[in-house]
């Protein structure tokens, strides 16, 4: 049995989180969120590289036996995987915009990256649209108001789904667009609210599914239960508080 950790700024990690819960149903896990410094997108890139510093100082202290971290923040990792590589012997996981499967995908050749700008202006995303979507022309659209959007839905269950429409239409998304990469994970959460504004012929293509395939290769096991027992419970933790919140929560602090 193995224990993963899933680190986001916010509650999008828990898309990808969704897929490693069914390919390890009999791993524990831990989830921390850096939410007092929500949304990532918005931070600089050496104030993110010392938070997750201090996220793997911290697990060393206080957990137990991790046998895996998984970045699941798109931002996060393309500004800080390396170094975070550095500063422990766990493996790490980081996410990052499913340019490859979108490009090789798509029928027009022209497809959207949805982000945060810090996701989407950075140097490493902009080497994976150079390296695997050269045949195509590739549209950069940012926003941080769809993390608050799906960050309030997580955690009240209720969206508003004009104002959702409305700020995917000031985006101009091309109609010849036919494939939609969703470059934070916070988006996935909210996908079937996102397709409801879209014309039909465009896909959503998120990385959730290929993280949890990568997990499996690394730790060389899965533990899907045939029988579907009960999923463990998650341990939720923040370093901020969380309102209204329908998980019990731990408060934490790490610099």
């Amino acid at each position: 049995m193995s224990h993963i950790l899933v680190f986001d700024s916010g509650i999008g990690g828990t898309s990808v989180l969704s897929h490693l819960r069914y390919r390890f149903q009999n791993s524990t896990f831990s989830y921390v969120m850096d939410n007092a410094f929500l949304p990532y997108g918005l931070q600089p890139q050496e104030l993110i590289k010392l938070r997750i510093k201090g996220l793997i100082v911290w697990q060393e202290q206080y957990l137990s036996n991790v046998d895996m971290i998984v970045i699941a923040c798109n931002t996060a990792s393309t500004y800080a995987l390396e170094e975070a590589r550095k500063h422990t012997q766990i493996p790490i996981i980081g996410v990052v915009p499913a340019i490859k499967p979108a490009a090789y995908s798509s029928q027009t050749k022209h497809i959207a990256l949805l982000a945060t700008p810090a996701t989407s202006n950075n140097t490493y995303t902009q080497k994976l649209i150079h390296d695997f979507a050269g045949g195509c022309k590739v549209e950069i659209l940012h926003s941080t108001e769809l993390v608050r959007i799906a960050e309030h839905f997580y955690w009240h269950s209720t969206l508003d789904q004009a104002a959702l429409c409305e700020e995917l239409k000031q985006l101009h998304i091309p109609y010849s667009v036919d494939r939609l990469v969703l470059g934070c994970t916070h988006f996935p959460l909210i996908a079937d609210n996102i397709k409801e504004c879209l014309p039909d012929h465009i896909e959503l293509v998120d990385s959730g599914k290929a993280i949890a395939n990568r997990a499996v290769s690394l730790l060389g096991k899965q533990e899907i239960n045939i029988e579907k027992a009960p999923l463990k419970e998650v341990k939720f933790y923040a370093t901020a508080p969380v309102l209204d919140s329908k998980e019990e929560v731990a408060l934490i602090s790490f610099s």
